[in-house]
């Protein structure tokens, strides 16, 4: 029986945690759903990705309510996925942060992601319909930009391109704690439909050079020390690097999309098909990988609903046929 497309069959609700990094920090994650991080400074709140939807993004502000009265008036966009960056709304931020190349995807291609993430996660958008539009940042920055709440430092970094061509971290030098964004992911598929393979592990090589202490990652459980944090970084670069070689050999080598995706899915598997949304995640990534093998396609093709459908499926065949 063919699988169902992307996360379809995931209905599970995931158990959420609300972990205490240090003073007024905290990260929000579930299981391998998207997390949000939340810094409390002096005098306000920042909240580094939002959920999909407002509705969503409620259980968020409650957990903040548990812990302080300030108000939220800072929002930083990670990247631009709508699953990701939807919920903005629910906060009712004066500032909302994203890097320049963040804002030109959203004019983009904002609404076809939209269409296509909201068909891709149903589960990951409950309350779809409370969403008012698309998430426009109002701050814009070219490669960092320094937030004082209070005493508090805040850094947000564009630091190179990845995960998408506008990645954004937020770092917090003195305490030296890390929120990556889907720049690195643990225990989870790093997700690279929308990615720059070429470069995405020299971005990580500079993540590492911050020598963070504490990390929350795109996916995954708050990681508490260095070694973890190290891991994390590193097992996110393996996993490109030797997904990416395997596609761009077998490119070279004259070898079709459905080859290079059969013979990459078989050797990715034993060691990562444990992964969180590890069979979602291939076909988009491995298609990137092939697109941006070789140069014919050095920035990523706009993902449609019915592009989504139509390579997905093709590709699953190919597996289930071998």
């Amino acid at each position: 029986m063919s699988k169902k497309f992307a996360s379809h069959a995931d209905t599970e609700e995931k158990q959420v945690s609300f972990t205490r990094l240090a003073d007024g920090l905290y990260a929000y994650t579930a299981e391998g759903d998207p997390n949000t991080g939340i810094i409390i400074g002096d005098d306000s709140v920042m909240v580094v990705d939002t959920q999909a939807t407002p509705i969503m993004a409620q259980d968020v502000i409650r957990r903040i309510r548990e812990v302080t009265d300030l108000p939220i008036k800072h929002v930083v966009m990670s990247h631009y996925h709508a699953v990701r960056v939807l919920g903005a709304s629910a906060y009712e931020a004066e500032n909302i942060y994203a890097s320049r190349n963040t804002y030109e995807l959203i004019k983009e291609r904002g609404q076809q992601d939209y269409e296509s993430e909201v068909g891709r996660f149903p589960r990951l958008f409950q309350g779809v319909d409370s969403v008012p539009g698309l998430t426009w940042p109002n701050i814009v920055f070219e490669r960092e930009l320094t937030v004082f709440m209070g005493s508090r430092e805040v850094r947000i970094m564009h630091l190179g391109k990845g995960h998408t061509r506008g990645d954004t971290v937020v770092w917090l030098p003195e305490e030296k704690v890390l929120f990556s964004g889907d720049q690195v992911e643990y225990g989870a598929t790093p997700y690279s439909g929308d990615a720059y393979h070429e470069e995405w592990p020299a971005t990580l090589d500079k993540l590492l050079a911050l020598e963070p202490e504490q990390l929350v990652p795109g996916r995954g459980d708050a990681l508490t020390t260095p070694a973890l944090c190290r891991e994390a970084i590193e097992g996110t670069r393996d996993f490109l690097l030797t997904m990416y070689n395997s596609v761009k050999a077998g490119k070279a080598a004259g070898k079709s999309l459905s080859e290079c995706y059969a013979e990459t899915y078989a050797l990715m598997k034993p060691k990562y098909g444990h992964w969180v949304i590890f069979d979602h995640c291939l076909p988009f990534d491995i298609t990137r990988c092939y697109d941006e093998a070789g140069g014919e396609y050095p920035d990523p093709r706009i993902w449609t609903a019915e592009r989504d459908q139509e390579m997905w499926h093709s590709l699953q065949e190919v597996v289930e046929n071998q």
